[in-house]
């Protein structure tokens, strides 16, 4: 299938911003896509897929597991029969989790008679077993069952799925891109479950001409196949994914000061945000944001950046005001914000 190229992509800087940032620190928790139909939230997530860097998985391993992971119980197994694990390169591909999925679907099932008859776990792969290693792609995960959701965000924050039935217990590494898209005017995520994504965007469509025509042309370009066309973007997707080798290698080395700590503490306080995790997200992106820009200190644009991805899903609203009273506030604050960036 082809993949309308992800540089290639018109406007959009957060949403790309958004996905970027977790492909450089999973830990971030995915991140959630809001947005009318037909503004590009599919093209976009199956053409990120496409810039990720390869991963290097088990040969032989139905889990695909990953070097640098603690691996399944089957790999142990076979590293403790003598048998040398052998790793290749695999691209990272899209798991697509449908709208109907039961929760065994999704975390995969035990045959609990072989197990009370002969001792054995013969588990039934789910999902979240084919997703590991890969990104997980949610569409209208608005209207996916709740208490699924709340499983795969449980996994998407621990890395690992844990099956539990009558007493009987079987897991295994689990850890993937979370990408989920929503409409909002075909209903919301409870606040719960908003919470637990790492960070979410707004798209909307463009309304500035010059604009819409790049994105119309574009789009022409792509389907008719244009050779200058695909070999152009493919270069700059390539680029891109370098970029991205290079981020994970930085990302370690990133700091941040004190004084950047607090002033992140405060702002968030000061914006009456329940919790801790719009803090830690705001940090973690911002320094994955520094590392893409190959800076060991995020700057300023980081830390904005890092806000408006962080902070809208955790902002309460006043039900009474039409307008979006969460993100006024938001934007007060970070317009007395310049100059906290600089670290030390």
């Amino acid at each position: 299938m082809r993949l309308f190229p992800f540089s290639a992509i018109v406007g959009q800087d957060l949403l790309k911003k958004g996905l970027l940032v977790n492909a450089v620190d999973p830990t971030i928790g995915g991140v959630l896509i809001r947005g009318e139909k037909g503004t590009g939230k599919t093209t976009a997530v199956r053409a990120f897929s496409a810039v990720l860097p390869s991963k290097e998985t088990v040969v032989g391993c139905r889990f695909g597991c990953l070097r640098g992971v603690v691996p399944c119980g089957e790999c142990r197994s076979r590293e403790a029969s003598g048998e040398l694990l052998v790793y290749e390169e695999r691209p990272v591909e899209v798991v697509d989790l449908p709208l109907n999925a039961s929760e065994d679907r999704v975390v995969g099932s035990l045959d609990l008679e072989a197990a009370l008859r002969e001792g054995s776990k013969k588990f039934e792969m789910g999902v979240l077993g084919k997703a590991h290693g890969n990104l997980l792609y949610i569409d209208e995960v608005n209207l996916l069952d709740d208490h699924v959701v709340d499983v795969l965000l449980d996994v998407a924050v621990s890395g690992r799925n844990v099956v539990m039935r009558e007493g009987v217990t079987y897991s295994h590494p689990s850890r993937f891109l979370l990408v989920g898209t929503m409409n909002p005017e075909e209903g919301e995520l409870r606040p719960q479950l908003l919470d637990r994504f790492g960070l979410c965007v707004e798209v909307s469509g463009e309304k500035e001409i010059a604009l819409r025509k790049q994105i119309v042309d574009r789009v022409l370009s792509f389907e008719r196949e244009e050779p200058e066309f695909l070999a152009e973007w493919a270069e700059r997707d390539e680029a891109l994914r370098e970029q991205l080798v290079s981020a994970r290698r930085t990302l370690p080395s990133v700091r941040v000061s004190d004084d950047v700590l607090h002033a992140v503490v405060e702002v968030v306080s000061e914006l009456g945000v329940a919790g801790h995790r719009g803090d830690i997200t705001i940090l973690k992106s911002a320094k994955a944001l520094a590392a893409i820009k190959g800076i060991e200190v995020p700057d300023e644009e980081c830390l904005k950046e890092a806000f408006r991805m962080s902070l809208p899903h955790r902002l309460k609203e006043d039900p009474f005001e039409e307008t979006s009273t969460g993100r006024r506030r938001l934007d007060v604050v970070l317009a007395r914000f310049g100059g906290q960036g600089q670290g030390r």
